[in-house]
């Protein structure tokens, strides 16, 4: 298997299990959101597994262009610019958070691609792990990614208020639409996909993942805890259901993606000459 963003535990506290993500190869990363920028995630997924070349499936002159222009920052006015990198650079951090948990997949894992669309609202990432022979799910994972320059002020207002709606069930329809197409990528068909979505209801099948970007003063055990201070109002699960990520860019953020950015549409290029 592929890894291209490492990741490894790190200690927050007695609540929350911490993950520390980097980067292992940049051009690799960029040649598979290249890959996810062209609608083809499940193919970036054989492509993690080494079932596949790099590459992507299906070439086509008008998915090339789409691709290029999620990568590029439009806008007539600074308002709209800032705002097309923000959602921009979502979507490059969305695609990392995809990586390491397709990473850690196995073959009943089935996870929800990343946003293809900016404007596209909802979950920002779900993964359901089915038993090895039954029809039943046994974990439920719900994604929380931000790319942000203020991650405290994020991860306080934005994804715990996300994380408490959902451990309260006020977002069934979402969550259990979400985990039924998912779970008949593993064969089962509507009626039975959705009697085996009734777990992703029930807490002790829940992990909640925070995953934030932070700049290199947020390092330490302690910045981490208070990073991650409250995750601990998620009640009635266990450390292991709360799992707190950091991304540590070393600079400036917005300058990281842009670099980043900027190498997947060289990958697109490099893509586009050997298979248009």
């Amino acid at each position: 298997m592929t890894t291209v963003v490492l990741s490894r535990d790190i200690e927050i506290d007695d609540d929350v299990r911490g993950l520390l993500w980097s980067i292992s190869d940049l051009e690799s990363l960029a040649k598979l959101i290249a890959v996810i920028a062209l609608g083809q995630a499940q193919h970036a997924a054989r492509i993690i597994r080494e079932l596949e070349p790099h590459g992507p499936a299906l070439s086509d002159d008008d998915l090339y262009a789409g691709a290029r222009g999620q990568m590029r920052v439009r806008g007539q006015t600074e308002q709209q610019r800032d705002i097309s990198r923000y959602h921009r650079d979502g979507f490059l951090f969305e695609c990392i958070s995809w990586i390491v948990a397709r990473q850690e997949a196995n073959d009943r894992t089935y996870l929800k691609d990343p946003h293809i669309s900016s404007t596209t609202q909802g979950l920002d990432g779900l993964s359901i792990e089915m038993d090895p022979v039954e029809p039943i799910v046994i974990r439920a994972t719900i994604f929380e990614d931000k790319c942000t320059e203020h991650p405290r002020q994020k991860f306080k207002q934005e994804v715990l208020h996300t994380f408490h709606e959902h451990h309260d069930n006020k977002r069934k329809p979402d969550l259990v639409a979400n985990a039924v197409n998912l779970i008949r990528e593993s064969g089962l068909d509507g009626s039975a996909a959705a009697k085996a979505a009734a777990n992703v209801l029930d807490r002790k099948f829940r992990i909640y993942r925070a995953a934030l970007t932070v700049d290199t003063s947020i390092t330490t055990t302690d910045k981490r805890r208070k990073l991650f201070k409250d995750y601990n109002g998620l009640k009635d699960i266990t450390k292991p259901q709360r799992v707190g990520a950091t991304f540590v860019v070393d600079g400036d953020l917005r300058e990281w993606f842009q670099t980043l950015a900027d190498l997947v549409i060289e990958m697109l290029s490099e893509f586009e000459v050997e298979h248009v």
